[in-house]
């Protein structure tokens, strides 16, 4: 662990110029309803309005955007269970760059959809039986392919924490700030900016309860493994964090906390009710935890990243309905 050149918040504000014109600038969004319930001044960063509906689209862009020649030419493989999938499609396209893309096969429809209309080649996998990293890494092999995974790389994770880096400069120094947590990609990028951006936040990273590998690791000091998660999170149904992302959210993270199902949905039915918004399940998980630390957050200035919004309308309906 201790030989990794983890990345810095230099390599963030270099992924925020090669980004620029690329990926949304994403508004920050306040809810009065919110301020009142928590007695806390909350700002939403909306990644859920991001291109292809998520904050993935940063850290693809940030990486395909470093190819050499051979690696344009030979192509991208990823592995996803739907939004970095997207993200690597779409970067790709806009790249001039093949794409082929490995899915669970249980993927959300809109999301296989959409990997496939960007051009992506998609490549069907079971997740509860199969290893979706030694496929990718097979693949890599046989092809030539250059393997960008989800979360676990340097690129990826300096762009991802371009979002909170402009969350920050839109509003200025924060008391606390929520991200949800699968993998570790967005967490560990986010907190590279806060650290940076506002010294003094407590920074929370935010989990499925089915799926808790996270905050196992971070209590033990060791990445934990766990089972794909049976959770309606299925951005965050990861099995264990990263070499790169458990690196910086060891050192710059102050807890990972966890948020049921229906705290989800609950959240799910709030974004869309009363702020018009269309939120996947993973991006309700800051603001379920926030809503849990009501306590702690009394006269505080709060950051919440929504981290997507790309969940199936039927899906949608089905949970809301619920």
């Amino acid at each position: 662990m201790n030989t990794l050149d983890l990345p810095s918040f230099d390599d963030v504000i270099a992924a925020s110029k090669r980004i620029e014109g690329h990926a949304h600038r994403t508004p920050v969004m306040t809810s009065r309803t919110v301020n009142e319930a928590l007695g806390a001044e909350v700002f939403f960063k909306c990644e859920n309005l991001q291109r292809m509906g998520a904050f993935k689209f940063r850290g693809a862009f940030n990486a395909l955007s470093k190819f050499d020649a051979r690696q344009r030419q030979a192509g991208v493989v990823a592995f996803s269970s739907g939004n970095h999938a997207q993200a690597i499609a779409l970067s790709a396209k806009l790249l001039g760059i093949p794409a082929t893309i490995v899915m669970p096969h249980d993927a959300p429809a809109t999301k296989v959809a959409a990997t496939k209309g960007y051009g992506g080649q998609v490549v069907v996998y079971d997740r509860y039986k199969e290893d979706r990293e030694q496929i990718g890494r097979d693949l890599a092999e046989k092809h030539g392919l250059t393997l960008i995974p989800p979360y676990d790389h340097p690129d990826v994770i300096a762009g991802q924490g371009t979002a909170a880096k402009e969350l920050f400069e839109d509003v200025g120094p924060l008391d606390a700030f929520f991200a949800p947590l699968g993998g570790g990609g967005l967490l560990s990028g986010c907190a590279l900016a806060a650290r940076a951006l506002s010294p003094d936040c407590k920074i929370y990273g935010v989990e499925p309860a089915a799926g808790n590998d996270g905050q196992q690791s971070f209590r033990s000091g060791t990445i934990a493994h766990i089972d794909t998660p049976q959770t309606i999170a299925d951005g965050a149904q990861t099995q264990h964090l990263g070499n790169y992302t458990f690196g910086i959210i060891r050192r710059d993270v102050d807890d990972i906390l966890t948020a049921s199902d229906d705290e989800l949905v609950e959240c799910m039915r709030f974004f869309a009710s009363r702020m018009k918004l269309v939120v996947e399940p993973t991006g309700c998980l800051g603001l379920a935890a926030a809503k849990q630390m009501k306590a702690h957050l009394e006269g505080k200035r709060v950051g919440i990243l929504v981290s997507g919004g790309n969940v199936d309308i039927a899906r949608l309906g089905s949970l809301l309905g619920s």
